[in-house]
């Protein structure tokens, strides 16, 4: 397998690398332009206290799901390195790198799990405290 081979809906090992490098420079900038055009509504603290846990959830998810493609491209690069034989069965994982992938799998299903119920209680908070004023 080399790293201009097809890995799913014609993206490339190389396609992604460059998807996740692109990804983390647009959200840089996407959080600047953020930061610029909400710095002139905020005018008191009580304008902090609502604004700041919105973008930290953003900044939050964006690194989330940049790392999730950093560790799909670290599996893709170790199937790629594996797979320089002829036959197919170079490209199979060991016993021990099956079960670190699964306990890596495992890993980001319990995020996603943990960061969709957190989101679901601050905008379940932030709804009962604008029903509330």
């Amino acid at each position: 397998m080399s790293e201009n081979k097809e890995i799913f809906d014609g993206k490339s090992f190389q396609d992604l690398t460059k998807d996740i490098y692109k990804n983390t420079t647009d959200r840089k900038k996407q959080i600047d332009l953020l930061l610029s055009e909400i710095h002139g509504f905020i005018t008191t603290i009580d304008d902090v206290i609502l604004v700041a846990p919105i973008i930290k959830e953003y900044m939050e998810v964006a690194v989330k799901n940049d790392e999730h493609l950093v560790k799909l491209a670290g599996v893709l690069q170790r199937i790629i390195s594996k797979s320089t034989g002829v036959n197919d069965e170079s490209m199979l994982l060991s016993d021990s790198e099956k079960e670190e992938l699964m306990e890596t799998l495992q890993d980001v299903a319990i995020d996603l799990q943990n960061e969709n119920d957190r989101l679901n209680d601050v905008k379940d908070k932030n709804t009962k405290s604008f029903l509330d004023n």
